[in-house]
């Protein structure tokens, strides 16, 4: 399918940018067509682990968002009432150590504003209150071009999918399919720390309890304490994914959890609610003219963290096949690399469900306790099933 020159991404999210710079840092021309009447990111904190900090890395942008960053110090699993440690694996130095880069915490709207001003700087075009309506390809002229609903175009050789769980990319590729909701649901809030009566541990923290659990870690130097909390529900009845969360409801779901909890939320003045949904893995990531990239193509729930920094690998390694391949090549390539790396995480992400919930009541206790006992007796073996997911170097293989 010949040479790249001119590429459009639907979605100016961290996925969709990552795979801009890069394309852009090759000298390829790239549009971003972005739904949203200003570029920034909803949501709160983002763990970016050592296998997305080489990416970002390698992109340039370390230094420039190094003033922004927590360093955790440990990986902890700590008890819902009695805060005893189920787990608790070094990171900080150790596992700059072992992985060769740092494990850090930022907030989204830092490494998005960060993403958007390296993509200015070599040249990638901004295109807001941008809503695809779909697409068209043209064989004979070898392009593909991008709709929007208010009846413009945009030509390129490639079109990548970026824009998410609920794709008009992937609905037109692969048909219309809702996303399943996953049965979870999480509340989301930032607090400044100069509101908290309550020490929290410097740790990238997991509260497990039955039915749901709480997570707890630092953003901007110290500066704000970030919190995800995530309750099972049979259903979501509400038309929108993302809405108003009420703190009253927060507190009361919560009420009868360790103090440090409480108090927490207690300083918690707003919140959002999320539904988390997911998809089934999609029989392909391309086709012709058009590939798909992130949550368009493989969303998971958050239960290891690497929703963002598997976006994060999949533009980087989509702009170096499209830099190493003929285009029928790469995209294929590139769903060869990435397609069973992104499917198996989604997977273990899943499987953290059960053990973070107390699945099975005085089993999943049990497997909370075994889990404790490796950490105390067999650190390394805990630790080696983490080198799966934060020792991939995606710039190097």
């Amino acid at each position: 399918m010949g040479q790249v020159d001119c590429v459009v991404i639907a979605g100016a999210g961290i996925g969709g940018l990552c795979a801009a710079l890069a394309l852009a840092k090759q000298g390829i021309q790239v549009t971003v067509c972005e739904q949203a009447a200003s570029l920034g990111e909803v949501g709160a904190g983002l763990q970016i682990s050592p296998n997305a900090m080489r990416v970002l890395r390698e992109l340039g942008l370390e230094s420039e968002l190094s003033q922004f960053v927590f360093k955790p110090q440990y990986a902890a699993i700590r008890d819902y009432k009695t805060g005893e440690y189920y787990l608790k694996l070094p990171l900080g130095k150790q596992a700059e150590a072992r992985y060769g880069a740092s494990y850090w915490h930022l907030h989204r709207a830092d490494l998005h504003q960060v993403l958007a001003e390296a993509c200015a700087q070599v040249g990638v075009k901004m295109v807001l209150n941008a809503t695809v309506a779909g697409y068209r390809e043209n064989t004979e002229l070898k392009q593909v071009y991008l709709l929007l609903e208010d009846g413009r175009e945009f030509s390129a050789d490639l079109l990548i999918g970026a824009d998410g769980i609920r794709s008009k990319v992937r609905e037109q590729m692969l048909g219309q399919e809702r996303p399943t909701f996953m049965g979870q649901v999480a509340w989301r809030g930032v607090i400044p720390v100069s509101d908290l009566t309550v020490d929290v541990k410097p740790d990238a923290c997991v509260w497990a309890g039955p039915g749901r659990h709480f997570v707890t870690y630092y953003l901007r130097g110290g500066d704000y304490v970030n919190f995800v909390a995530v309750e099972e529900r049979s259903d979501w009845r509400s038309e929108s994914w993302r809405e108003e969360g009420d703190v009253d409801e927060l507190k009361h779901v919560f009420a009868d959890w360790h103090p440090e909890v409480r108090e927490l939320i207690k300083a918690a003045n707003s919140t959002f609610l999320w539904a988390l949904n997911g998809r089934d893995e999609l029989p392909t990531w391309h086709k012709g003219r058009v590939v798909l990239l992130g949550d368009a193509c493989h969303p998971m729930l958050p239960f290891m963290a690497q929703g963002a920094a598997m976006a994060i690998e999949d533009g980087y390694v989509l702009a170096k096949c499209l830099s190493n391949y003929a285009l029928g090549d790469a995209l294929l390539k590139y769903e060869q690399s990435r397609k069973p790396r992104a499917t198996k995480i989604q997977q273990m992400s899943k499987a953290n469900v059960g053990l973070y919930h107390m699945h099975g009541g005085v089993l999943g206790k049990m497997k909370l306790k075994a889990l404790q006992a490796a950490g105390r007796f067999v650190p390394d073996v805990i630790q080696s099933k983490l080198d799966f997911v934060y020792g991939h170097d995606v710039t190097k293989n």
